[in-house]
């Protein structure tokens, strides 16, 4: 296929039955949108939309349509996320209690600050094409190749990092839901180069009355972790694999309480306890950790590979339009409450955000 400067030629190619939409936050709605009213199925990297009304707008397209949209958060189609869903399904950390995640970046390039091309200039760039219908400002190199840094075109960490981390979350709990509450704080405390957002992000949602919390830093290296924190343990996530760390949630000694209590009270409690609690002979507890590993959860080819059998097959994806849509509505209400400075909520009858 030639390259062409004008996607709607793709559009209008009757041979093409799919697109893959590999551009600024600011152009995923139109694209997506122009995509499947025009008869094609698409897969767009994430986040799926640049504000919450574009998303519903977005959502809305693929439910009149009835074509394929896959947003690309690649570990939904990962074994490492399919099989801590098993693990959650079956029960094996008890009640969920909390959810944690992170991710850490400590070098430029994870800052988003790549080099422009060389030659990079409006003679080989349709710059005003580029910045679509965003306030228009004079040519600039670093803004075409750091657009992330900016509002006006991307979503900052919570729209490129945040959003994998509520993805993953959403599929392993199967929840595909906005988050009843979101409040967040940070600050540009790191790369002071005209970005207009923060480099450290934490935020703190609300999920079903679980609280879920969530820290990107592009300030300080962090591998990548989920912590699933549950009554009978811990189910950690990581890009190559996961860990169950079993708790009994039990006493393993007198409580301390009793400290207080009268000599003899303390004495006859501490018999009783003991000869209630403590295990045999030969029959003590050996609780272990359980351990499993797989293939990188950030390898995208399994996840175009669901994409591409979708398109064949017609059956549905995961993480289609309303999830996607749910997936960034976090991301942007973690945005909303940063900037507003307090906490925000998604109201679904006016479909907004609001304090």
């Amino acid at each position: 296929m030639p390259a062409t400067r004008r996607y709607q030629e793709l559009l209008a190619d009757k041979d093409i039955d799919c697109i893959i939409a590999a551009v600024p936050d600011h152009w995923h709605k139109q694209i997506v949108v122009d995509a499947v009213s025009a008869g094609k199925d698409i897969y767009c990297e994430k986040p799926m939309s640049h504000t919450a009304a574009e998303g519903v707008e977005m959502a809305e397209a693929q439910k009149r349509t009835g074509h394929i949209v896959q947003i690309g958060s690649q570990r939904v189609s990962s074994l490492i996320c399919k099989k801590a869903k098993e693990l959650i399904e079956q029960g094996m950390i008890g009640d969920l209690m909390m959810v944690e995640g992170w991710l850490g970046r400590n070098d430029p390039t994870g800052a988003w600050q790549y080099p422009p091309p060389f030659d990079l200039s409006p003679q080989n760039l349709d710059w005003e094409t580029w910045q679509g219908t965003v306030p228009k400002r004079p040519f600039n190199p670093e803004i075409f190749a750091r657009w992330r840094c900016w509002k006006e075109y991307g979503t900052g960490v919570a729209g490129d990092l945040l959003v994998h981390l509520v993805s993953g979350m959403m599929f392993v709990l199967g929840w595909n839901e906005p988050p009843e509450r979101a409040m967040a704080m940070g600050g540009i405390l790191r790369w002071k180069d005209g970005r207009n957002m923060p480099d450290v992000h934490a935020s703190l949602f609300q999920y079903r009355g679980i609280p879920v919390y969530m820290r990107l830093n592009l300030g300080t290296d962090m591998p990548e972790t989920y912590r699933f924190q549950g009554s009978k343990g811990i189910l950690e996530m990581t890009e190559f694999g996961l860990t169950y760390t079993p708790q009994s949630g039990k006493d393993s000694a007198p409580s301390y309480y009793a400290g207080s209590f009268p000599h003899a009270m303390r004495a006859a409690y501490e018999k009783r306890w003991h000869a209630e609690n403590d295990p045999k002979l030969g029959q003590e507890p050996m609780p272990e950790t359980v351990s499993f590993k797989a293939a990188d959860y950030d390898d995208v080819r399994p996840h175009l590979w669901t994409f591409f059998e979708s398109v064949r097959s017609r059956k549905p994806v995961v993480e289609d339009a309303i999830f996607g849509h749910h997936a960034a509505l976090a991301c942007h209400m973690a945005n909303e409450s940063y900037f507003r400075q307090q906490a925000v909520h998604w109201d679904e009858a006016t479909k907004m955000i609001k304090t």
